[in-house]
């Protein structure tokens, strides 16, 4: 089925449909990665966009359950060269075609994604929309997409947290349903983590240092969370501006003033804006599993996973120091309190599927809780 993606600066790209037809609009951005699409596909922080990949064969080894960052598709939509329709692999379990029209999200071929890589390059990330079918108007669909909202001001961090708390049982959430019932189970220190739009894979790399976690709302009153009793605060990554998500940064502020956190990507931005800095907003982020990023402390370079549209400026706050590059950009990576307990890196640790340079991170927070509680 025909399909047209059209972009708000009126720029036009003609492909196909591969998932039936339908329509769908957000921030087009490019990912980088060769694999790792199911993981793209399931992770939170891309609601809201329609995700180029710019690897020119995507759905070769299929889709299977154990790879999800989430229960569900969050992206908008999946911009690819060519989609494979029959998988060659024996972890398969289903057709990326099949997967995304059962989740009811468009995905669209035969586009010159490296046109539009380049486009997006040069221009910046921008509002996209697409639509299927014959007899399209592109005047339409150009005015859609520069009616769909700016990223900019725009709180999704809200809209894809859990409604609930819950513990995580090693695969899936298991949801409380009463915090009265809720207790710790004594078998490490006490986590409490704030669900921007986390990533499965950091709940499994958190648990496997030992923490004994509770996953709370973005809203979360803080003190709801003193009542808990934590030895630790955990921030997650997410979607959208950092600067919007008035309530977690307010948490933030309040609660790194007494326990042990950190945070990663947006967890990263949050903490930041709490402890005085700024962000703003990249040209068209960075998103891929490429991107080197120098460790200050040890001089070593890692190469990372990466998925963020903003970034933070600590510049003037003499308290913090920089701990990580984007050797690219020279853009901040990473920052640290440099009298209390705080850390915080921009680039993604658990990396699924990888690399996985920089997952000692998870070892560094857990070392710092110890030597501060004592737990």
């Amino acid at each position: 089925m025909k399909a047209i993606l059209a972009l708000e600066d009126g720029t036009l790209f003609h492909g196909t449909c591969f998932t039936g037809g339908g329509e769908a609009g957000g921030e087009v951005i490019f990912n980088t990665g060769m694999t790792g699409y199911q993981e793209i596909l399931t992770d939170p922080s891309y609601t809201g966009q329609l995700v180029t990949m710019t690897y020119p064969l995507i759905g070769n080894y299929g889709v299977n359950p154990e790879d999800l960052e989430s229960r569900k598709v969050q992206a908008a939509g999946f911009i690819v060269k060519e989609c494979c329709k029959q998988p060659s692999n024996w972890r398969a379990s289903m057709s990326l075609p099949d997967y995304l029209t059962q989740a009811g999200v468009m995905g669209i071929e035969g586009i010159d994604t490296r046109a539009l890589t380049r486009h997006l390059r040069l221009n910046g990330a921008m509002r996209g929309y697409i639509g299927t079918g014959d007899g399209l108007s592109t005047d339409d669909l150009i005015a859609r997409a520069k009616g769909l909202p700016s990223m900019e001001g725009l709180n999704l961090a809200d809209r894809v947290s859990t409604e609930r708390p819950y513990v995580w049982n090693g695969k899936t959430p298991d949801f409380i349903t009463d915090m009265a019932d809720f207790a710790w189970k004594d078998n490490g220190p006490r986590l409490v983590v704030y669900d921007f739009g986390i990533k499965w894979s950091i709940l499994r790399l958190l648990q496997a240092e030992g923490f004994d976690m509770i996953v709370v709302p973005s809203n979360f009153d803080p003190d709801a969370v003193r009542t808990l009793a934590p030895d630790a605060i955990f921030l997650s990554n997410g979607p959208g501006d950092p600067a919007a998500v008035e309530t977690g940064v307010r948490a933030a502020r309040e609660l790194s003033e007494e326990f042990p956190t950190a945070g990663i990507c947006l967890g990263h931005q949050i903490l930041g804006l709490a402890l005085g800095g700024k962000t703003y907003k990249l040209k068209f982020g960075h998103h891929g599993c490429n991107h080197p990023v120098m460790d200050l402390a040890t001089e070593k370079i890692e190469i990372s996973s990466q998925n963020h549209g903003f970034c933070v400026d600590i510049e003037g706050l003499n308290f913090l120091e920089s701990t990580h590059i984007n050797l690219n950009d020279r853009t901040l990576e990473g920052f640290r309190h440099k009298e209390k307990p705080i850390l915080a890196i921009q680039h993604h640790p658990e990396a699924g599927p990888g690399p996985h340079d920089s997952r000692y991170f998870f070892a560094r927070f857990r070392e710092m809780v110890r030597t501060n509680t004592g737990k």
